[in-house]
């Protein structure tokens, strides 16, 4: 743990957060630490993302119109 830390170039109290999946570490920490260590974030396979996406779909389903959020990602770069 110290020397990924310090590989990283956060604490060990950091680093502890980071395996916790605390919130409040920097999405940029937990990416190098996940490189680092070689744990994949994102499946290679495109047709998984059309399976999750339809699975979070399901799960709003559920939801009061009142919850659910209807909005167009913006990603033009």
């Amino acid at each position: 743990m110290r020397e990924l830390a310090e590989r990283i170039g956060v604490s060990v109290p950091t680093m502890r957060k980071v395996e916790r999946g605390d919130p409040s570490v920097g999405l940029g920490i937990a990416f190098e630490a996940a490189t680092l260590t070689e744990v994949p974030l994102f499946d290679a396979d495109p047709s998984r993302l059309s399976l999750e996406r339809a699975q979070v779909e399901d799960r709003l389903a559920v939801l009061p119109r009142l919850v659910r959020k209807s909005s167009k990602v913006d990603n033009d770069f």
